[in-house]
């Protein structure tokens, strides 16, 4: 059987804006495994492992709607090479911080802070500008393919992140995630401008007005909403990757080579159901497919909880990546084509504040628990939460259980 050429990338823009990306993300995720183990090294308590998803989401549950709403009204593509840029230049901070051995913890949480400011604004404008690069039909494609971009980033990053930290130090790890960020820039001057369309007969604006405009909109859409909503839940259980170090160091009693590949496990997982997504022409009963994977998510999380070798946990953190990568591209497609272009950064910005909060804030109540009653028992009560979840979704919207994915499209404005 052969493979498919992906159609999206058959569209010049987004295979641009793609390649930049999978450049940029084996960067981004480079840093995330290293700060993890910065700060297992600085320290051995685990609440200062959780206090790095409080550092994260903060500055996006206060300018998460204000970046969506800026993304309805500026040109998305600029306010990229904004965000682009603040986020390699905190990249530097990092690592010259270190390479200087002048860095605290607390510099550690600052800097955190501040590139969380920059996604804030950078993911309502890169997921909104996405839809303007390809056509409707090919946006669960798109969608796809992005995903395979992130989790092979997610592969190769946390695995080069070992062994830059074991033969090279951590400070080289921050350095090239900087350079990684200059894939994108150069990407978006290629794109050129981009049309985005508005809201007929309204000026756009950044106010409390149009924030408030956005929340209605998701509030009267019960399938992008429950998705939401289950979202944040699941991932605030099931949130385990703060954990990773402990597990590595103390449950597994591995270094930080095995440390790495942990890491990279949910992504080498999360890659292979992608690449199979990414052959389907198109996804029927998406609504079913979506609960189903986040059950599995569920389960694939309290298997790696009870792991004690490190062959076991690889699996189970495949699984995890597998179930969560047919999750992200759904939920990712139903949110996008139910939702008018106009509005589009808006609905990302609310959807960030869920998705971006249930994780972070997850890390912060895993490493309250583990703190309390050890790592393992931490992600198997996450696991056995996340999936009380989804029940408690399925009964409050069971719509969701009926929907297919070939629904009617909202209409969108007309182009500026």
């Amino acid at each position: 059987m052969m493979l498919r050429f992906p159609a999206s990338l058959r569209h010049r823009r987004f295979r641009l804006l793609w390649a930049g990306l999978a450049i940029s993300l084996a960067g981004s995720q480079m840093q995330v495994w290293a700060l993890l183990w910065h700060i297992r090294e600085l320290t051995n308590q685990p609440i200062a492992l959780g206090g790095i998803g409080l550092a994260r989401i903060l500055p996006i549950l206060v300018f998460s709607l204000v970046g969506g709403a800026l993304a309805d009204t500026v040109n998305r593509r600029n306010v990229l090479f904004i965000t682009q840029s603040m986020m390699a230049l905190t990249a530097l901070a990092l690592a010259w911080l270190t390479l200087q051995d002048r860095i605290a913890l607390w510099q550690i949480y600052l800097l955190t802070a501040v590139q969380a400011v920059a996604i804030a604004f950078d993911l309502p404008a890169r997921q909104a500008l996405v839809p303007n690069l390809v056509p409707p039909e090919d946006l669960p494609n798109a969608f796809s393919m992005q995903s395979i971009a992130f989790q092979t980033g997610s592969i190769v990053g946390p695995a080069l992140s070992g062994l830059v930290i074991a033969y090279g130090g951590l400070s080289y790890t921050y350095l090239i995630n900087a350079v990684s960020f200059g894939a994108v820039l150069v990407a978006l001057a290629l794109i050129g401008p981009v049309a985005q369309q508005v809201q007929a007969g309204v000026q756009a604006r950044v106010n409390l007005d149009s924030i408030a405009e956005g929340v209605r909109f998701i509030l009267t859409q019960p399938i992008i909403w429950s998705t939401m909503i289950l979202d944040f839940f699941a991932t605030f259980f099931s949130s385990a990757n703060t954990l990773m170090p402990i597990f590595a160091r103390d449950v597994l009693h591995v270094g930080a080579v095995e440390y790495g590949w942990l890491s990279a496990a949910q992504s080498i997982g999360a890659m292979i159901a992608a690449l199979v997504i990414s052959q389907v022409e198109a996804i029927r009963r998406q609504g079913p497919i979506f609960l189903i994977s986040v059950v599995g998510f569920g389960l694939a999380t309290i298997a790696f909880g009870l792991s004690r070798t490190v062959p076991f946990a690889m699996l189970a953190l495949m699984l995890v990546g597998a179930s969560d990568s047919v999750s992200t591209i759904i939920r990712n497609t139903i949110r996008q084509l139910q939702t008018p272009d106009y509005i589009r950064g808006r609905m990302t910005s609310v959807n960030q504040v869920f998705f971006m909060g249930g994780p972070q804030l997850g890390e912060v109540e895993a490493g309250l628990v583990a703190q309390l009653f050890g790592a393992p028992f931490a992600v198997v009560s996450g696991g056995i939460g996340c999936i009380l979840a989804v029940l408690w979704t399925v009964r409050r919207w069971p719509q969701l259980r009926a929907y297919n994915g070939d629904e009617p499209i909202r209409a969108g404005a007309t182009a500026d």
